[in-house]
């Protein structure tokens, strides 16, 4: 799978792509946003061949895609969408610190989603991201998510239980 974006390319995860995810999920400059801790290079290694198991499933109940440049093959970051419920898809991104601040999450997130209301048919995507993290809140704001409250205590992370704020944006709402 592949699906070009404005700016990004997201694709399947290769077994060959561990040092580049290693570089974000072992960076605790990025960790520090998502909802698990920094990860050695023996979970990186087992987090892609997880990932490339799970594309294998049918029904596929989740597209967890490599996120690069347009013009280069190298993993920047990563985008998910797990399914849940009825027509509906929880949204996770994150991209290397040293990518931060060009637009690469966005057009990730936009591209996605995009994929996942025209292909996959989703009538729902919520995203649920910490009260603290006003750049990913920034993100989903610009694409026309809407805030719909906050899940008291729901992940553990960094040694503390961690508040999200859920957003949420419907097939009917989405105009990109």
């Amino acid at each position: 799978m592949r699906i070009v974006g404005d700016q990004v390319v997201l694709r399947e995860f290769a077994r060959d792509d561990v040092d580049d995810v290693l570089a974000i999920i072992g960076d605790d400059a990025v960790t520090t946003w998502l909802s698990f801790d920094s990860r050695d290079r023996a979970q990186a290694v087992a987090m892609i061949e997880g990932t490339i198991e799970r594309t294998a499933q049918e029904p596929r109940t989740e597209f967890y895609l490599g996120v690069t440049k347009r013009d280069d093959d190298r993993v920047i970051g990563f985008a998910r969408i797990g399914l849940a419920g009825v027509q509906a898809g929880k949204l996770g991104y994150a991209v290397a610190a040293k990518e931060w601040g060009h637009g690469y999450a966005t057009d990730a997130a936009r591209t996605l989603i995009t994929y996942a209301f025209r292909e996959l048919g989703l009538h729902r995507v919520s995203a649920a991201i910490g009260p603290d993290n006003t750049a990913s809140i920034a993100v989903v704001q610009q694409l026309g998510f809407t805030r719909e409250g906050v899940l008291r205590d729901h992940v553990f992370t960094n040694g503390a239980w961690r508040d999200s704020v859920l957003f949420s944006v419907l097939a009917h709402e989405w105009s990109w």
